[in-house]
Formats: C-alpha cells, sequence, structure tokens
C-alpha cells in the first residue's frame, strides 16, 4: 500500500533566506522512506505561516492552523523537524505540539484522536547538545495526543559545541546518521503499515 508523508520544518528562518540544515535533515529521512513506498507529500516551513498561540484548532480569522491541521492529518507519516536552540526544540515547533493539544478534545465515540493510526518521527539538528531532551520531549508530546511512535524514530546531528559548522555544510552525511536514517525509515514504513488498520479504541459512554 503506498503511504504519504508530511514534514513539518520549525526552523526559526523564513523560505528565501539562509538554507535550512533541518531541511537537509528531512530530505535525509524523506529519502529513505522513498525506499520503502511512502512519498513525502511536502515539507511545510512553518516561520512562513501565520500560525497563532492557543491550544484549539482554530483561533479564529487569520490563524494558519486549520489548513495545515488539515494538510497534516491527510498524510500517514508526519516528520517533526527542528533545530536546536539553547539546547531545546524551536520555538515553532513548541507551538505545533501546543496547538495539536486540542487533538485531545476531538475524540470520536471509539475515544481516539485525529492522530490515532498515524506514526510520527523525529529530524533534529544543532550545534549544540539537545537532541535527545529533545526527541525525549516531542514524542511524549505526539504520544499523548495520539500518534504512535516506531522504534529508532529519531534522526539526529549535532557539531561542535559553539562551533561554526551547520549540517547544512558538511560535504556528506556521517555514516551513523545515515544508518540512523535508514533504520527510522524501515521501521517507519512498516509500522505505518500496520496500522493501516486502524486501533480499534475503547467505546465511549
Amino acid at each position: 500500500m503506498a503511504l504519504t508523508a508530511i514534514a513539518l520544518n520549525c526552523t526559526l528562518k523564513k523560505s528565501g533566506g539562509e538554507k535550512s540544515s533541518t531541511d537537509r535533515m528531512i530530505e535525509l529521512i524523506a529519502g529513505e522512506l522513498k525506499k520503502h513506498d511512502v512519498t513525502l507529500s511536502e515539507t511545510i516551513r512553518l516561520a512562513d505561516h501565520d500560525v497563532f498561540p492557543g491550544v484549539q484548532s482554530d483561533e479564529g480569522p487569520g490563524d494558519a492552523w486549520p489548513e495545515l491541521r488539515r494538510r497534516i492529518l491527510d498524510a500517514d507519516v508526519l516528520i517533526l523537524g527542528t533545530p536546536v536552540w539553547m539546547g531545546q526544540m524551536s520555538s515553532i515547533a513548541k507551538r505545533v505540539l501546543e496547538r495539536m493539544d486540542a487533538f485531545l478534545s476531538e475524540t470520536d465515540e471509539q475515544g481516539r484522536t485525529p492522530a490515532y493510526g498515524k506514526v510520527a518521527v523525529c529530524a533534529v539538528v544543532g550545534n549544540e547538545d539537545g537532541a535527545h531532551h529533545i526527541s525525549a520531549t516531542v514524542f511524549q508530546a505526539l504520544n499523548d495526543v495520539g500518534w504512535t511512535v516506531p522504534a529508532a524514530a529519531a534522526c539526529y546531528w549535532v557539531g561542535e559545541a559553539m562551533g561554526s559548522t551547520d549540517f547544512i555544510d558538511l560535504p556528506q552525511v556521517p555514516e551513523k546518521v545515515q544508518q540512523t536514517a535508514t533504520m527510522l525509515a524501515s521501521n517507519t514504513a512498516h509500522l505505518a503499515q500496520l496500522l493501516a488498520t486502524a486501533y480499534p479504541g475503547v467505546k465511549q459512554g
């Protein structure tokens, strides 16, 4: 069965400016997923969109989130990509998670949120430590609202502390990063295929 993925690039940079290392990591993962018939439908750079703060699926006129939410939920796999800033995920990535909190009040008659039956992975890049902390925080939040996280679901690269080399500047992808992306893609595609038969949930009421 053909599957689709969507990527959220939570860099702080808008399109048209400096290239994003987060994009390079997303492209690496997308390339590996393609080998398992999972096609990346699009990469959304959140900095280009006016996503309002809040914890509802629609925060009123001008909020870009409702349409982005629809596109995210149309896909089988979510790639959440974020740079490391001050040892943490970007503020944009945090906002994405906050907006998904609304899923908890949008369950169906079986208690399933809109993310049930969908798979999520994490892409992290930066010039400082923080990748493990970020992936742990991201996965806990995504799992809370219904996403399923496969084994080895985080692919990351962190450079020398306070260094000037970014992931996008590397002449080639480090072997260990490539191996991680390959395993992530295999596990993700396998799990997404299994979840084509959705979780049964539990009858409410």
